[in-house]
């Protein structure tokens, strides 16, 4: 047996979940109405994808969804691209969002916001709804309407939420940036899109300090001549407002609509709901615009289902307005949970912060970064040993692979109980490909399944499916969150050459992935930033899954040399804290990384750098440093990066070490 096969059992489904969670009760109820009987959640998944146009209408049905008009069909063209999903249909997405705002639900807490600045602001469903439609008719009270986009450099806080649903609720897409963003970089972004509408804060706090964003902001608003109003949030309450004649705080938009409620503007189905961006690291980034049925059905498959939210919970996903899990985190609110909101640093002012307010907040479901996760394990930290996790459920990590050793420290020290929930997908859907389900157990360094409706495999080069080992992770059929096309693009050429190009007919997504045999997945890194060293193709998080459990080690990235018609393996390393870069450390990491992949993937090269670069929303950039050694001349885009300077840092060392190229 190979080791994913072997991969031991860390946490299990009692007969409680497996009949009494969202997934078992939707598993249940297609049984009583005929469809199964279903051995397993693999049995579930066939027929979901065997059987898709029902799966779906399915999905609508269990999860309540509302719309004006009903679909004439679940697809119409189901081509790829092109797939066309509810044909008819007349919906509105933040009418589905606020569905439960009424009844004695509307008395419940909708929105708990944490931010640095500001006390923890908490709303109802009936002041959420209220604020909505305040906003909402402030908003056309300034000429907004259908189809303008209203754009959002904001906090991961209430207002963001309030912004989103007033813009959807009269038909107008939403498009966010965090406001830690460059100005540079959110040009390249709201620039493309020429946003009628801009919701901005004054500033932000993170790590204990306060950046006050005002003349910036300014700048910002100056060099969008398609904008109508500027509305502007006090994120730093003793802070000046954003100067400008196009600008109205946020209470005086408020009390200028108070009292009108929210219109939820019926829109067809493929009507643009989001504009979300690609990271942008070489060049400006690519608009990515989502649909509205799609993306509403999705992500109600994946938070209710998958995730198994629902009313009575309480769901924190610490993410920022930059980053798609946002987009999914607001979703939540359709289940009628609490969605409780944190901006700043997640390590401040320590690195249980976050444990402590999933403690004091009584939260069910917590979201986080694998990097978090692995930083507590580093950490030492014992938050199971000395916090009340007595409701946490479910524990979600996404933004890179989760270390088989980071599952170890959650069922040690984290949150044994829970259900820990690694997902995979996209800003490009919006969602996942494969993730977590509460009808399988979880098994070390494994996500669990691939999603009901999604009909993932891993292709060979030759566009066959592997039967065994690892390949380009694949989409077979349509999924409704695909994007309904790239903004800018009429003819939708950018959009095939990014998904359609390799495989025609089949979304290939950029990830090199395995698929086990007893269908779990193990995902190695984009397959853009795959290692051909003697013609093997190898994933980077093979040797990140050897090197990141070292103690000396704080950080590392692995990118691949071109030389002599071969691939040299080139590892940077970050010593940890009073550590250094020693021949010792070196000879650990070779034998570690011999022993625990191959020896194919061994470094030819260990550096020592003081950095390494991630882009805004976290993820590592190989591509970036990859051209670097390889004497690329292609530029690239530095505001799409959160630490910039850590890219000249490495080209410095390189040049010390010998090798930069001339």
């Amino acid at each position: 047996m190979s080791k994913t096969e072997q991969a031991p059992v860390v946490w299990s489904p009692n007969q409680d979940t497996l009949t009494g969670s969202r997934m078992g009760q939707f598993k249940t109820a297609l049984e009583q109405q005929g469809f199964g009987p279903f051995t397993d959640y693999h049995a579930l998944h066939q027929w979901s994808i065997s059987e898709l146009d029902t799966f779906w209408q399915k999905v609508w049905d269990y999860c309540g969804l509302i719309c004006d008009t009903p679909a004439q069909s679940v697809l119409g063209s189901r081509n790829m691209p092109g797939a066309e999903w509810f044909p008819g249909m007349k919906l509105n997405f933040a009418a589905n969002l606020l569905r439960l705002a009424e009844g004695d639900h509307a008395h419940k807490e909708a929105v708990v916001a944490y931010c640095e600045t500001r006390p923890v602001l908490r709303k109802t469903y009936a002041q959420l709804k209220a604020d909505t439609g305040a906003l909402e008719a402030f908003l056309r009270s300034k000429g907004i309407g259908k189809g303008d986009r209203v754009a959002g450099v904001v906090t991961n806080g209430y207002e963001a939420l309030v912004g989103m649903l007033a813009a959807t609720s009269l038909g107008a897409i939403w498009s966010s940036a965090s406001p830690d963003f460059g100005i540079g970089a959110i040009n390249d972004r709201f620039g493309q899109i020429e946003p009628a509408a801009l919701i901005v804060v004054n500033g932000y706090g993170y790590g204990g300090k306060v950046f006050a964003r005002q003349q910036d902001f300014a700048e910002l608003i100056a060099g969008l001549p398609s904008l109508k109003v500027v509305v502007s949030i006090a994120q730093l309450p003793d802070e000046a407002s954003i100067p400008g004649e196009l600008v109205t705080t946020w209470d005086e938009a408020l009390a200028n609509g108070n009292g009108q409620a929210p219109s939820f503007t019926p829109v067809d189905p493929e009507h643009p709901v989001y504009i979300l961006y690609s990271s942008g690291t070489t060049g400006k980034p690519k608009c990515i615009v989502h649909g509205t049925a799609g993306l509403l059905i999705n992500h109600a498959k994946e938070l209710m289902l998958h995730g198994d939210v629902g009313p009575d919970d309480r769901f924190l996903y610490f993410t920022t307005c930059g980053w798609m899990m946002w987009n999914w985190q607001a979703s939540a609110l359709m289940t009628g949970a609490a969605v409780i909101t944190v901006d700043g640093s997640p390590g401040y002012p320590s690195l249980n912060y976050l444990w402590e307010v999933v403690a004091r907040e009584r939260v069910t479901h917590y979201g986080t970064s694998a990097r978090f996760i692995a930083g507590c394990r580093k950490a030492e930290l014992q938050p199971a040993k000395t916090l009340d996790q007595s409701h946490l459920r479910v524990v979600f990590s996404t933004g890179s692979p989760l270390l088989p050793e980071d599952y170890d420290w959650i069922y040690t020290d984290g949150a044994p109980d829970v259900l820990l929930g690694s997902i995979a997908g996209g800003t490009d859907i919006c969602g996942c490909f494969v993730g977590a389900t509460p009808l399988l157990p979880v098994r070390r360094g494994e996500i669990q399944c691939r999603f009901l409706g999604v009909d993932a495999v891993a292709y060979g080069d030759d566009g066959q499916p592997v039967s065994d080992g690892r390949g380009e992770l694949v989409c077979r059929q349509p999924l409704p969150s695909m994007p309904v096309s790239f903004w800018q693009d009429p003819a939708g050429e950018r959009y095939r050459d990014a998904y359609f190009k390799t495989f025609p007919g089949v979304w290939a997504h950029g990830d090199f992935i395995e698929f086990t045999e007893h269908g779990g997945a193990i995902i190695y890194g984009r397959s853009d930033a795959t290692l051909n060293p003697g013609g093997v193709r190898i994933g980077t998080a093979e040797i990140y899954r050897q090197v990141e459990t070292v103690a000396e080690v704080k950080d590392s990235l692995v990118v691949g040399r071109q030389i002599d018609g071969d691939v040299e393996v080139v590892l940077f390393v970050v010593p940890a804290d009073g550590q250094a870069v020693t021949d010792d450390l070196i000879k650990t990491l070779k034998t570690r990384i011999r022993e625990g992949a191959s020896p194919r993937h061994v470094p030819k090269h260990i550096v020592e750098v003081p950095d390494i670069p991630y882009t805004r929303s976290g993820k590592k950039v190989e591509l970036a440093v990859a051209r670097l050694i390889n004497g690329s001349q292609k530029a690239d885009n530095r505001d799409a990066l959160g630490n910039p300077e850590a890219l000249d840092l490495i080209r410095d060392r390189l040049a010390e070490v010998g090798l930069l190229p001339d």
